[in-house]
């Protein structure tokens, strides 16, 4: 493979602490040298040259929490689309949840993601498994064969396991292999047949509500069952500062438990449901506006680990709908990076800090490649125009579904080439 050299760049690298004017140098898919003293280094015969134009390079956004409709729902979105949409969002790698029509939860189905995607992504693609086979929350999956043929974690994906008997024995199961489960919380007596976060805004709109103690009573169960059994856990997607608390508390008591959160709780609160707007019915809900600044700074302290987009296609015969009738979900792997900057450009997030949540902390987590600009890593990276404005548009969403939060939103911040192992996969 030819050569790569990146000049004339605001080097962001969280692995290293890193934030210099410098230059990348990529050669055999790998990187050879990234920072200041690489301007000395001299580019290698034959390669090619990139000027920056002081534009910000980063490692490879990693996605932990990505549905795609492959296989059983390819007219939602295929591996192949989930990549096209990845790698123009400036996302090299992503985390397939096992939410697909069967369930993964064997390992033919894992072979079967990770032989597609080989074929037809253009970015990284590491398959989850399910915990309990076909998410029916009694038996247990067979984590040690899933975990040889290629599953990165186990995860129930938006369901939640009822019985804390089946989670100790996946949290002890886990520990013995070093994986690490994620776990969305919602109790489903107390969600009911809500459909919006419960409070005075849902008493408006005459919509049933789902209290912030549905999330947070079976998350406190599962901490609580982290530290019992010293099993890794991860709270997939929290959205409450009750539930951030319990977090941080869980690990100040030494357990082993780690938490993410969504873009579109970090981005948009319950007053964006507005007129009744089906693209924001999302699970968890979306919570009040003192929710959302708390999980801001949960980020920002670091009780909360990593952003998701929790890319979730819904076509317009599940969205197109009243609003108690819609599925809940909405793909965010486009506009992930773009709206994750309006936290650093209003000054909430350090750069370096939302970088490491988007990258560094998910390769960290799951023990995933990439994720740093240090000589030897896999040259996945993404260029990007910091202040770079832009609209969000139907037309332009490369996803099959257009289920987005962000339909005419104006963002700041646009990737300008994705990277994938020394090869450009989009360039914008």
């Amino acid at each position: 493979m030819s050569a790569t050299v990146f000049q004339n760049a605001r080097i962001v690298d969280p692995s290293r602490g890193l934030d210099e004017r410098g230059t990348v140098i990529v050669k055999a898919g790998r990187i050879l040298a990234a920072g200041a003293d690489a301007d000395n280094q001299g580019a290698p015969e034959g390669a090619a040259v990139v000027d920056c134009g002081g534009h910000a390079l980063l490692p490879g956004l990693i996605d932990a929490r990505v549905f795609i409709g492959e296989p059983g729902a390819e007219h939602r979105e295929t591996i192949a689309s989930a990549g096209r949409a990845a790698a123009a969002g400036g996302v090299t790698s992503l985390v397939m949840m096992p939410d697909t029509n069967p369930v993964i939860d064997d390992v033919a189905l894992v072979e079967f993601v990770l032989r597609t995607a080989r074929e037809t992504a253009s970015v990284n693609v590491f398959p989850s498994a399910a915990v309990t086979k076909g998410f029916a929350g009694r038996e247990l999956s067979e984590f040690g064969l899933l975990q040889d043929a290629g599953a990165v974690m186990l995860t129930e994906g938006r369901h939640t396991i009822a019985s804390p008997l089946t989670m100790r024995r996946a949290l002890t199961y886990a520990r013995d292999l070093g994986i690490a489960i994620a776990h969305e919380t919602q109790d489903p007596d107390l969600a009911s047949s809500g459909v919006m976060n419960e409070g005075l805004f849902a008493s408006w709109l005459g919509l049933p509500g789902i209290p912030r103690e549905a999330e947070a009573i079976p998350l406190a169960r599962d901490l609580m069952l982290a530290k019992l059994t010293g099993g890794r856990y991860h709270a997939a997607k929290i959205s409450t500062a009750m539930s951030a608390e319990a977090v941080a508390r869980a690990k100040n008591d030494g357990a082993s438990v780690s938490a993410g959160v969504s873009i579109n709780h970090l981005s948009l609160n319950e007053n964006d449901i507005g007129d009744y707007r089906t693209f924001f019915r999302l699970s968890p809900p979306l919570r009040a506006e003192e929710d959302r600044l708390a999980m801001v700074e949960a980020l920002r302290t670091g009780a909360v680990d990593i952003i998701v987009s929790s890319h979730d296609p819904q076509d317009v015969d599940t969205k197109r709908l009243p609003f108690a009738e819609a599925e809940a979900g909405a793909i965010g792997l486009e506009t992930l990076l773009a709206a994750a900057l309006r936290l650093h450009h209003n000054g909430d997030v350090p750069l370096l800090r939302l970088i490491e949540c988007l990258s560094t902390a998910p390769a960290r987590l799951f023990g995933l490649p990439g994720g740093t600009l240090k000589p030897g890593a896999p040259a996945d990276l993404v260029l990007v125009d910091l202040d770079a404005p832009w609209l969000v548009r139907e037309a332009d969403i490369r996803s099959l579904s257009k289920n987005t939060c962000f339909e005419g939103a104006r963002m700041q911040g646009r990737v300008l080439q994705t990277v994938v192992a020394g090869r450009t996969v989009f360039s914008g």
